[in-house]
């Protein structure tokens, strides 16, 4: 049995060219494939159209050994992924038995008659391996020929990924040499630049595992990957690496290792302390509360948060006081810090985080321009403020987004400090 030492992904519809909808199907097969150890070398996207599908499967062909493509195969004339696939490898097509059973019994079970169109979904390659599809009227299929493998898979989400994990792995797992494993080192307050500066030497060694940099909105990740025979062996090559990267200069930045997102950090480590956590909000208008309550069980941690936008709100609520707004204005270190000692006083909370500023795109003045905004966490032994100068030209979204980050990002540290 060959093989798979290279492939490639191509995913076919005309909507998602134009944009009608967002291709989850390459990152989800990209990351299935990586853990299987099988590389991907490039991604594609083509139209319903047979002659750029068999244009983008003799490009990918030229450099891989296997083709994975989603879509095409549904029951209309502009499904022609596989009839495309066919002719590529010169094999006839013929009417599968218990495929055009499945489907009519997919219709008898939802109370409907089959169209006849449908029958189209019966055929397949001659010599294809068929991937039943519980979820759907479309099986998916593999095709071998002259050392190449194409594998087509039904377009939707909620067919393709059971099928994936039900029947493509158990087919391709025989083919592979080993596994690809990565983990990720989450950074905050290093840019990317500067991260890779000093990391340079480790980037480019060119050996197993490798590291590469990710700048993210307000942090960056760092993306460790090793290829071995199995996941321990794989893992153990990653955690050489993230020693290294522990060791430099970029080590005090690091706030996790596959922590997934500054918030799920925070909670984590406030869970094990037996901490809890609240918020007072400006400029971020709840947007702090809704990526810590996006986070599955945290209501043991955080008990809840103070949109406090207007300065009536910011004294009523979290007993912001009248003289420092007057003699500070909203966006100070001054508001920030009443606000997180406020929101974590009135709600008995642990910490306290709070977010003042401006996101911007107006608003801003010489002094206090578009992107100034103070983060600041409150617990026991007082309260530490940070200022971000942000660039005007930044999106408000990104403005208000990076400013949560770095309000987590100072929960971690004030953790870490104690």
């Amino acid at each position: 049995m060959k093989k798979i030492g290279s492939s490639e992904i191509i995913c076919v519809g005309t909507e998602i060219l134009l944009g009608d909808i967002i291709n989850t199907n390459a990152s989800f097969m990209a990351q299935r494939l990586a853990e299987l150890g099988i590389p991907v070398y490039r991604q594609h996207v083509v139209g319903d159209n047979p002659l750029r599908i068999k244009d983008a499967l003799a490009d990918a062909f030229s450099r891989c050994d296997a083709v994975f493509l989603s879509g095409g195969l549904g029951p209309t004339c502009d499904d022609l992924t596989k009839e495309t696939v066919a002719e590529f490898f010169s094999l006839p097509l013929y009417e599968d038995k218990n495929t055009l059973s499945r489907i009519e019994r997919y219709f008898a079970d939802v109370g409907r008659p089959m169209p006849e169109n449908n029958r189209k979904q019966a055929l397949v390659p001659a010599g294809a391996v068929i991937f039943d599809n519980d979820n759907g009227t479309a099986p998916g299929l593999a095709v071998e020929k002259d050392g190449k493998t194409a594998v087509l898979l039904p377009g939707p989400p909620v067919e393709i990924e059971p099928l994936w994990y039900e029947k493509v792995e158990d087919y391709l797992r025989p083919r592979t040499d080993g596994i690809i494993v990565s983990h990720n080192v989450h950074v905050i307050n290093l840019g990317e630049s500067a991260a890779e500066e000093i990391l340079r030497d480790l980037m480019t060694s060119g050996t197993n595992p490798t590291l590469a940099p990710y700048a993210k909105d307000g942090e960056v990740r760092l993306r460790v990957s090793a290829r071995a025979a199995n996941r321990a062996e794989a893992d153990a090559l990653c955690l050489g690496m993230i020693e290294k990267v522990k060791a430099t200069e970029v080590g005090k930045y690091i706030y996790g290792i596959d922590a997934g997102s500054t918030e799920n950090a925070l909670v984590g480590l406030l869970r094990e302390r037996g901490m809890t956590l609240a918020a007072a909000e400006s400029c971020t208008g709840g947007m702090l509360a809704e990526r810590v309550t996006a986070l599955p069980g945290c209501s043991d941690v955080f008990l809840g948060c103070c949109v406090t936008y207007a300065n009536s709100a910011k004294i009523g609520l979290v007993g912001v006081s009248p003289e420092t707004l007057a003699a500070h204005g909203a966006v100070s270190a001054e508001t920030a810090a009443e606000m997180a000692r406020g929101a974590r006083l009135a709600l008995g909370a642990s910490m306290g985080l709070a977010t003042t500023g401006i996101a911007g795109p107006g608003g801003g003045t010489p002094e206090k321009p578009v992107g100034t905004v103070f983060v600041a966490v409150s617990t026991e032994k007082g309260e530490t403020v940070k200022k971000l100068s942000m660039s005007p030209l930044r999106s408000r979204a990104y403005i208000r987004y990076s400013s949560c980050t770095q309000a987590f990002g100072l929960g971690i540290a004030a953790l870490k400090n104690k």
